[in-house]
């Protein structure tokens, strides 16, 4: 099992140990270390800033927001990155949520899959620098069939480092799951239980046998892991730490009734006790929302407890369907848990 590190999001500024944590991957030979983004800072510019200190560790985005930037626009960035780094990119995109793409970006939302599906189809073209670039899809036309008429169809002047560069598709539905099985290299997932491991197995199994789908599972990567992973005797007080972002995503991160997080609770058995969280959340209750978040939730998602728990615990994860154990957690175990992984 490969074995990758994140920084996560921004809060009010760039959090703390970000570039120790860079800087420990490349020195513990992980395979892979991700950025993100949300409305805030972006995952490109820390990911070229701590990423420029590396030599070996691959850089990805987790994940790089479609509406964000225009197809092009991020086939510039990666291919631009790749040289940078020597071929160490790997580009990891995802669609968000309505309230961002609509809300933020100011574009639309409907038919997510559709559009993500032409996104990677000019993607791999850029990048490719095969033919000038022509598209005629749905959502993504070029050259654009309007305004002046004075459109034509380009080709980078930049040669890329390599003519793929990895796309790794953030998906929490199995539609979507199915989708990255079929059109991407690799699936970024966020919330990873064992105990959905068969359910999750099924769509990657729909999506690998679609007719020109680019991989089996023997190729494909599927990075994920614990929210967390919280060292303490006192398995409630190791609960209490990964609370509140249970219920930040469960409760508040969407509208009621679109909320990709809490559906992904719900499918795992806890619609009751997300319908909760949500309600207090979007009263503006965030302390009852955290309290409402029981403890065998938070033990589905991430490894808390006595390090003999988590040793035992760990197990079960290293036998799904992951094939990169993604670590998120206090940078100072991250050397006893690789360690644990690698043993």
């Amino acid at each position: 099992m490969k074995i990758a590190t994140s920084i996560g999001y921004w809060s009010a500024g760039p959090p703390s140990g970000a570039a120790d944590l860079f800087a420990a991957a490349d020195r513990l030979r992980l395979d892979q270390v991700w950025t993100a983004e949300a409305y805030g800072s972006d995952a490109w510019t820390p990911l070229a800033w701590w990423g420029s200190r590396t030599s070996h560790v691959r850089l990805g985005t987790a994940v790089s927001q479609l509406s964000a930037r225009p197809p092009a626009t991020l086939a510039m960035t990666a291919m631009t990155m790749d040289h940078l780094s020597g071929g160490r990119v790997i580009l990891g995109i995802g669609t968000s949520n309505p309230q961002v793409v609509e809300g933020w970006y100011g574009q639309p939302y409907p038919r997510p899959l559709e559009r993500t599906r032409e996104y990677i189809d000019i993607l791999r073209a850029v990048i490719a620098r095969g033919e000038p670039l022509r598209y005629d899809g749905r959502h993504y036309k070029l050259p654009f069939p309007g305004g002046t008429g004075l459109g034509k169809p380009l080709r980078s002047i930049l040669h890329p480092y390599r003519t793929e560069i990895p796309i790794y598709l953030g998906a929490e539905g199995p539609r979507n799951v199915a989708l990255a099985a079929e059109v991407a290299d690799g699936w970024n997932v966020i919330f990873f239980s064992p105990a959905m491991n068969d359910f999750y197995a099924a769509a990657l199994a729909e999506g690998f046998s679609r007719p020109g789908a680019r991989h089996t599972s023997a190729t494909f990567d599927v990075v994920g892991g614990p929210l967390g992973i919280v060292v303490d005797d006192d398995l409630e007080r190791a609960a209490d730490r990964v609370r509140p972002s249970l219920a930040l995503y469960i409760g508040g991160m969407g509208t009621r009734g679109v909320n990709f997080h809490h559906e992904v609770f719900a499918r795992m058995g806890y619609e009751a006790e997300a319908r909760a969280i949500e309600d207090f959340y979007l009263a503006g209750d965030k302390k009852s929302a955290i309290a409402a978040v029981p403890t065998r939730m938070v033990e589905d998602v991430a490894l808390i407890g006595p390090w003999a728990k988590i040793v035992d615990e760990i197990q079960l994860w290293k036998q799904t369907i992951l094939t990169t154990f993604s670590i998120t957690g206090d940078l100072g175990q991250l050397d006893r848990v690789v360690d644990l992984l690698r043993a």
